[in-house]
């Protein structure tokens, strides 16, 4: 019976694993496949990357994800500046009002990105603002300011007040409290809020169909477009090289990570 109890988890995991990762593998291994836009293996080959990188061929795509990095890294920050704001602001509120302002926050959380695409798009169309790169930034930046928030007030509530007081007391400026004390305290909850509000707006194509200009294709929308008229190599090649890109950062975070815990763990 405890061998079973012991097995089944593992069986349960390893199962979970295959699941999320084969469709990953699949991808990445396509993306070497001699055959373009076929499920059968032709051999291998790198042309799939080099026709993404290469001149015309690829340059659809490059512009797109270019694109696409550049309103996720505005959206990220901005909103992350935001959220750090807000949760300094949520902080000092009583706990009634705290409670309510967080649950005003949780409310975008959970709203089908269809119904905050097409709520921005009827209000920008009501203050007659025309869909630019600017009505693509500024939904986005809604979309993430709450991902945001509940990122950063955890650390906020767990800051202790007498580091705060005690800087103030010795001459400190709120802006130096801010900047000196607080920020170093809260940058776990800032690093986390800056990498998930820019994985939201880099997935994000709902949101996008509905506010961006017909002259701005973000990677998403441009993968759903291609995706129409089948599997497209190059779009195999990218999306690995940004799987690669992601796990290497996954890597260095936890061997960061890892290396402060360390002489934590020897002063002990």
């Amino acid at each position: 019976m405890r061998f079973l109890k012991k097995l089944v988890p593992n069986i349960y995991l390893a199962l979970l694993l295959i699941f999320i990762y084969l469709p990953i593998a699949i991808l990445i291994v396509y993306s070497f496949n001699k055959l373009p836009k076929s499920f059968i293996w032709g051999g291998f080959t790198l042309d799939n990357y080099k026709r993404l990188f290469k001149g015309s061929d690829g340059s659809g795509i490059l512009e797109s994800l270019l694109e696409t990095l550049k309103v996720g890294a505005i959206a990220s920050v901005v909103s992350t500046a935001f959220g750090v704001i807000s949760s300094l602001g949520l902080a000092y509120l009583n706990k009634k009002l705290q409670s309510f302002a967080m649950t005003m926050t949780y409310v975008p959380n959970v709203m089908p990105d269809l119904v905050t695409g097409i709520s921005f798009m009827l209000l920008f169309s009501f203050l007659g603002v025309q869909k630019s790169e600017f009505t693509l930034i500024m939904s986005h930046i809604a979309l993430c300011v709450p991902f945001a928030i509940l990122s950063i007030s955890p650390k906020i509530r767990q800051l202790d007040k007498s580091l705060t007081e005690a800087a103030m007391d010795l001459g400190a400026t709120r802006f130096q409290t801010l900047r000196l004390v607080i920020i170093p305290e809260i940058m776990p909850g800032i690093l986390s809020s800056l990498l998930l509000t820019f994985t939201l707006s880099l997935d994000d194509y709902l949101i996008s169909t509905f506010n961006a200009d017909s002259s701005i294709q973000t990677l998403p929308m441009m993968i759903y477009s291609m995706a129409k008229l089948g599997v497209n190599p190059k779009i195999n090649a990218l999306t690995t090289l940004m799987f690669c890109a992601v796990l290497v950062l996954m890597v260095l975070s936890n061997l960061s990570s890892f290396k402060k815990a360390k002489p934590a763990h020897k002063e002990k």
